[in-house]
């Protein structure tokens, strides 16, 4: 059970972050690409209620089940693209230490994506990232599904 319903006490501030994704959503960033650095840095994160949502989410928009299965180890998998590749490569290190963002992780961002989708990626990953350190110290769980 959860310890605190964050949208209920801090509406506000809840209503912002939703605001926030549909801005992120609206913008040039594959929905492939969001989806899949929204689940790793949720995996890293260790936070089921987003694992469980966006591998929903991806699901929903086409993503295969092998590459969901893959995701913890993408990088020994031969399932994703080189542009998946960097994105996943930036979420790992800004999720793990912000400042470990290296030149080479970012100039492999820069060769797979335009500026304004580097942008979108910073902001998903920082976005993903907030809504994990709500939902993990919370305890949020998904729904049961059968």
């Amino acid at each position: 059970m959860s310890r605190i319903n964050v949208s209920e006490t801090a509406p506000d501030f809840y209503r912002a972050l939703v605001h926030t994704e549909g801005v992120i959503r609206k913008g040039p960033l594959d929905p492939t690409v969001r989806e899949l650095v929204k689940i790793r840095a949720s995996q890293l994160n260790g936070c089921v209620f987003c694992i469980d949502m966006h591998s929903h989410e991806a699901l929903d928009l086409g993503e295969t089940q092998d590459r969901i299965f893959q995701l913890s180890a993408w990088r020994e998998s031969e399932l994703y693209t080189a542009a998946e590749r960097a994105a996943l490569a930036y979420a790992e290190a800004a999720t793990e230490q912000p400042s470990g963002v290296t030149d080479e992780v970012w100039d492999e961002v820069t060769a797979h994506f335009k500026p304004e989708e580097a942008a979108h990626l910073v902001a998903q990953v920082a976005t993903i990232n907030a809504w994990n350190r709500i939902g993990a110290p919370t305890h949020m769980l998904p729904p049961k599904r059968s």
